[in-house]
């Protein structure tokens, strides 16, 4: 469909699995990474994934922590129309990706897609820190609290880089993968109005809980009238379900910014009830992704709490720049 490919790179193509990307589990980013192993030891140079867009921020996050000490470029690359429109962005797309491969020194994962409507130039985002932004836009996916890698100029293949911090080739990097247990259990919960402390309570046999909060990071945990007597059992319940083991970690509703939980004296005190999230400027997507994947691989509940507010995969920005502040 796309001859122009056989220009660029030799290329090697072969199915792994054709879904829906709503039907995406553990499991499925355990075969892809792998895959990506096999294919490794036959000395490719770089790896195209093609994904349905609805969940490919949490594949992109999911391949980023599981392949540890990556040495070649893995790709992951959408549509957001279907090749048989003639405003299909799919071959574009594919094409910036192979272009960027091959000419680039570049070793992380991270997505490819549109920059912009029109078809000119392609984004390089990285894989923990893209979201998608439209249901139907070519453009629809964007970095959040960073910046993209690069620009892919599509009409004749040239790379422009924005960042220059990323992991390039190293004969002595080997792959390791650090996979996910497929069994194990971690939710995502949205906050919104008028909550009771059973809904939070359903997660009480949950390893982890990521819970989408408002602002820099409230919860309704205060009762301030007569009608408000019920965000005391939603603080009661959050407490017995860290004392009992699990881990519950807020990010933010917000697009931009980061949780600062020393603001107000309701999140200093649910600081010391043991809810985690304090400076982080993760995606909730990413956050749940990366939660799962620690209690997949640790099981020191420290390191793990260690390690989730700890920089690994350019998930956590230590600093943010002027125009995310």
């Amino acid at each position: 469909m796309f001859p122009e490919l056989q220009k660029i790179a030799n290329v090697r193509s072969r199915l792994i699995r054709n879904m829906w990307s709503q039907d995406m589990r553990f499991s499925h980013y355990n075969i892809i990474a792998r895959e990506i192993e096999k294919e490794i030891k036959k000395g490719t140079d770089g790896i195209i994934i093609t994904h349905g867009t609805d969940t490919l921020g949490y594949t992109s996050a999911a391949l980023s922590f599981i392949l540890e000490e990556l040495n070649i470029p893995v790709i992951l690359v959408a549509a957001q129309r279907s090749s048989d429109r003639g405003s299909s962005d799919a071959g574009m797309n594919l094409v910036c990706a192979a272009h960027f491969i091959t000419k680039s020194n570049f070793t992380e994962v991270a997505i490819c897609m549109h920059e912009n409507s029109s078809d000119d130039y392609c984004a390089i985002m990285p894989g923990t820190k893209t979201r998608k932004f439209h249901t139907s836009r070519r453009d629809a996916f964007k970095v959040v609290n960073d910046k993209i890698i690069a620009r892919v100029d599509y009409k004749n293949g040239n790379i422009e880089y924005v960042k220059e911090n990323y992991k390039k080739k190293d004969p002595e990097r080997k792959l390791k993968l650090k996979l996910f247990n497929e069994k194990i259990k971690v939710a995502l919960l949205k906050q919104h109005t008028n909550m009771f402390a059973e809904q939070f309570a359903f997660y009480k046999k949950y390893r982890g809980l990521v819970i989408e909060s408002t602002g820099l990071g409230q919860l309704p945990t205060t009762k301030v009238d007569e009608y408000t007597n019920e965000h005391r059992k939603i603080f009661n319940t959050i407490k017995e379900m860290i004392k009992k083991g699990t881990i519950v970690v807020v990010t933010s509703q917000t697009i931009f910014g980061r949780i600062n939980l020393n603001v107000y004296s309701n999140q200093r005190e649910v600081q010391e009830i043991g809810v985690l999230g304090h400076l982080s400027d993760m995606l909730p997507e990413t956050t749940f992704i990366k939660l799962a994947w620690l209690l997949s691989n640790h099981k020191d509940k420290n390191k793990i709490k260690e390690l989730l507010l700890t920089n690994l995969r350019g998930e956590i920005n230590n600093r943010l720049e002027k125009e995310f502040l």
